[in-house]
Formats: structure tokens, sequence, C-alpha cells
């Protein structure tokens, strides 16, 4: 078995006992592999030992990953996108997590008309309030669900939130904890077409809290694929 094989067992181990201890139906929690600056050999060797789901941070980087591994997995964009990217996102993507302006949620909803598509999309929400996040104000999401439901390209189903780094995952957990209760929110609101049904948080130091607080997709990098350079 290789090491990313015996890497990725492991945290799917961690990922079935924290949704135990927190009651949850494991297989409601989905990993996401983030593959970016990850060479193809052993993206390809994570696909091999049962990955379902990549996540990428950059367009570019992601297009020629696609373009030599193929559909084999969902890939997901997990990182800031670009306006200007939008079109190239509409095509390549099953899924996006950080939608968190008008304007991007315009350009991928009229890419993907375009393409012949509904696209699946995670608004992005900035709990923290650190400058060097991105993600709409907790106090904009209403506003910006609304103001998405109405875009035909795009199908809304649920937040994606990042917390500040703590040594400690135990200090995530009230971001988690504020997130979920945020969806759950908007669901009570009936708005038309939206679902928050997903929730994407949690990376590898602090996926199984963001299991226990009801992450539905948990984005884990390092503990897979090691320390990037």
């Amino acid at each position: 078995m290789s090491e990313i094989a015996e890497n990725l067992a492991r945290v799917r181990e961690r990922i079935e006992a924290a949704a135990r201890r927190a009651g949850r139906n494991p297989e409601k929690v989905r990993l996401v592999a983030v593959s970016k600056t990850v060479e193809k050999e052993r993206v390809l060797r994570a696909i091999e030992a049962g990955v379902k789901i990549l996540g990428e941070n950059y367009v570019q980087e992601a297009q020629k990953k696609i373009e030599a591994l193929g559909p084999a997995v969902d890939w997901h964009f997990i990182g800031h996108l670009q306006t200007n990217k939008a079109r190239y996102a509409a095509r390549l993507f099953d899924m996006i997590h950080s939608v968190d302006r008008p304007d991007l949620a315009q350009e991928l909803s009229r890419r993907c008309l375009q393409e012949g598509k509904v696209l699946p999309v995670l608004l992005q929400v900035n709990l923290s309030g650190e400058a060097s996040k991105f993600g709409a104000e907790q106090g904009e999401i209403l506003d910006l669900t609304m103001r998405l439901s109405t875009m035909k390209g795009l199908s809304i189903k649920g937040l994606m939130s990042m917390p500040p780094f703590f040594e400690d995952p135990e200090a995530s957990r009230p971001y988690f904890m504020a997130l979920r209760k945020l969806a759950e929110h908007l669901a009570q609101q009936g708005i038309c077409g939206v679902t928050m049904e997903e929730l994407s948080m949690g990376m590898s130091n602090d996926f199984e809290v963001a299991v226990e607080e009801g992450a539905t997709l948990v984005r884990v990098g390092t503990a897979i694929f090691g320390p990037r350079p």
C-alpha cells in the first residue's frame, strides 16, 4: 500500500470516528482531497486509492490535471475565484465552494447556461472578519442568497467557511457551530431553489471537530499528500 493510500485510510477512519461520536452517519460526510500543487502522478495514486472528489485552488493548475486525469472523480473548486476565470470554472468543475459576491455569481451563471449546465455552488462566509480571508460577511449572506437564487445557471447547496488557523482544533469549534446555525437559519427562510444540505468546513488540522459540528464536505490535503514545499 502506498503512503498516500495509508494516509487516506487513516483520514477516513478519523472521519468515521468523529461522525459516530456526534451520532451522525459517516456516509453523510464526503472527503475532498485537496490536490493543489500536488503533481499529477501523486494525484493519480490518490484516485487509485479511492478518492472520489479532488479540490483545487487555482483554475490554470486544475485545468491541466483535469485534462490529464479526466472525469474519473468529481472536481471541486475551493479557492478564491476571480470573475475573469468564471468561464473556465463553469466548464471544468462539478462544484464551486467559494462564491462570495454577485458579480462572480452572475458571470458563472451566464457561462453555465452557455455550457447547458446548472452548477452546484456553496456561498463562502467570512466568519472571522479577517481581512486576509475571502467570503461575504455573515450579515450579507441572506441578501446574497436571495439574489443568487434567481440565477438559473446556479444551484445553491450550502455554505463554506475557513476559520483562523489554531494549533488547538477545539478553538475552531465556535466557527463551525456558527456556520451550521447560519445554514439552519437560511434553510428556514424557504428561499425557492435553495437548499442548505452542504457544509464545507474543516481542513487537515481540524476536520474531526468540523465533522462533529455537521460538516458534509471536509477539505483535507496535508493529511493525505503530506506537507507542501
